[in-house]
């Protein structure tokens, strides 16, 4: 009872300290109608894609060369899941003609826990490349070029006027 006062209390902590965040970043500037930032890339459209057919986002987002990473990736972990799998489901058989042996059962279990081990890092990769798709599509407008005069990096963000 006690550790969980605790935990509520450190929580309770935590939720109050980002409420004041949050009011602190109030937007003071005038804005006028004028000038208004268009997005070249709709971050929530990339995500869609991505959720459907995972690297499509990345293509969406014009970053070509992630998109066989992550292809390949999950190509790996599928592998990587069904040789698991198969080890498993063999040593599964084994178990149950000699029930006698545990040596069976642990190799059993050893391949069981990998390949669940497997499930969760193709569920973790298939979260970044959403995550990866919605981040690119949101910085899609944003550069940093060099300023000629003083060889500084130089931060902007294009803006279309109206």
């Amino acid at each position: 009872m006690r550790l969980l006062i605790k935990h509520i209390t450190k929580i309770s902590i935590l939720l109050l300290l980002i409420s004041f965040t949050s009011f602190g970043q109030q937007n003071t500037t005038n804005s006028s109608d004028d000038s208004v930032f268009v997005m070249q890339k709709s971050p929530w459209q990339a995500v869609l894609m991505s959720s459907v057919i995972p690297g499509l986002g990345q293509i969406y987002n014009q970053s070509y060369i992630k998109a066989p990473i992550i292809w390949g990736i999950g190509i790996a972990l599928y592998l990587g899941w069904k040789w698991n799998n198969d080890r498993y489901k063999t040593y599964q058989q084994l178990f149950y003609e000699n029930p006698g042996l545990t040596k069976y059962q642990n190799v059993r279990n050893f391949y069981r826990d990998q390949r669940d081990l497997f499930t969760i890092y193709m569920g973790i990769a298939y979260l970044l490349n959403l995550v990866d798709a919605y981040v690119d599509a949101q910085l899609f407008d944003f550069n940093v070029n060099q300023n000629n005069y003083t060889k500084q990096p130089m931060l902007g963000i294009r803006v279309n006027l109206k």
